[in-house]
């Protein structure tokens, strides 16, 4: 930790980037900011540009390219436009940490490139092990290339295995808040708006993560993101409600011993973590009382209510092309509902269609898990087309998931 960290951030402009840039500062001198990438907001890049003097910026949304340029001229910050040169900053020599805040598979070849480079990469992108980590996690081990988690729930796995060695773990424990359905009944679930799903209780986020957390997909994509992370079997994965949010995940050893990791909710601990990793620092997020919380609880989930849990589990043991499909056919119905062209409910039954419909291979390329993932993004278009000239169409489908 005696030499300076140097860092780039990957979506920079958006929630986890902005914090993750705040944790940066309050680190103070052992690290500093030299690159970063934002899709649209070109006034929050040049913001962040002139105030850290940075080497580079990416804007990724060609459209704003020219006002970014414009902002920044007479800077000696390099703008740079498109999506592919993100893989530029990725493996940058000047770069040692890679932060990975964009959602979607978009960071993807990023992460693979600076995976390739060796470098530390603290991923908040749980996109990339999901569709890809039958081919990250192998050559991560192959280049030296360090992986950290970023999300609450990774990390805090993270943390509590330091108290033991790999092979005492028995088992992990991922915790949700159950988001806004929790205490929703079928009738409830089946009506639900986008209005009521973006309504969470207790993290404020963007639109995709707070809608995959009404579903629960999440969760799922969080059970398979274990798997890979920490070289899991699906069985050694649960997954337990838990409302107040403050538990983040437990690990259980080999003697029984459950160590957990307990905080408030506040993203920048688990991004701080991930930049000093294995040392610690003090943190600005605020601290946990817990005699003023006074109690928390537990229960089980509902697999029938929030059957995504299922499907994280069956893509966990399928592995292969099975993430690269469950994760294009989500991200496909999420923005479908989010355009009000399907229901809540066939989020989830239209990712299972494509899951028992597409072609499987066991162990793909990159090419071919992109393939995957486009023909479930085609497949779900196809679908919300069938929906849109008959709503009923789905209805009692044998493929149909059952809410």
């Amino acid at each position: 930790m005696s030499m300076k960290k140097r860092v780039t951030v990957l979506g920079s402009t958006g929630s986890i980037g902005v914090n993750s840039i705040s944790v940066i500062d309050s680190l103070g001198e052992e690290f500093e900011l030299v690159s970063v990438s934002g899709h649209g907001q070109w006034q929050l890049l040049a913001q962040q540009a002139r105030k850290y003097n940075l080497e580079k910026v990416v804007i990724t949304d060609t459209r704003n390219l020219a006002n970014l340029e414009k902002e920044l001229e007479g800077t000696d910050t390099e703008v740079l436009g498109g999506p592919e040169h993100l893989v530029d900053l990725a493996v940058d020599s000047d770069c040692d940490i890679l932060i990975v805040a964009i959602v979607g598979s978009a960071g993807l070849p990023a992460v693979l490139g600076a995976t390739k480079a060796g470098k530390t990469i603290a991923i908040a992108n749980k996109e990339s092990l999901v569709v890809a980590g039958c081919l990250l996690m192998p050559l991560a081990q192959k280049h030296g290339a360090t992986i950290l988690p970023i999300d609450s729930e990774h990390s805090a796995i993270l943390q509590a295995m330091q108290s033991g060695q790999r092979n005492e773990v028995e088992k992990i424990i991922i915790t949700c808040s159950g988001g806004p359905f929790r205490n929703a009944d079928d009738a409830q679930i089946a009506c639900a708006t986008l209005e009521d799903a973006l309504n969470h209780p207790t993290w404020n986020m963007g639109p995709k993560i707070t809608i995959d957390s009404a579903t629960l997909m999440n969760k799922a994509l969080e059970i398979i993101e274990a798997r890979w992370l920490f070289d899991l079997e699906p069985g050694q994965i649960e997954v337990l409600v838990h409302p107040e949010s403050i538990i983040h995940s437990l690990v259980e050893f080999c003697d029984g011993s459950v160590i957990a990791q307990m905080s408030l909710p506040d993203m920048r601990l688990p991004i701080q973590y991930a930049l000093t990793w294995p040392h610690r620092r003090p943190c600005p997020a605020s601290r946990l009382n817990l005699h003023e919380l006074g109690h928390l609880t537990f229960e089980p989930p509902d697999k029938n209510r929030f059957p995504a849990l299922k499907l994280g589990y069956e893509v966990a043991h399928k592995a292969g092309t099975a993430g690269a499909v469950l994760n294009g056919a989500n991200e496909a119905c999420v923005e479908a509902f989010r355009k009000r062209q399907i229901s809540f409910t066939q989020i989830v039954e239209f990712t299972d269609i494509c899951l028992s419909e597409h072609n499987f291979i066991e162990k793909p390329d990159l090419e071919q898990l992109m393939q995957s993932e486009n023909w479930a993004r085609q497949k779900v278009l196809e679908l919300v087309s069938s929906v849109q000239k008959n709503p009923d169409k789905m209805k009692n489908s044998p493929q149909s998931t059952s809410y």
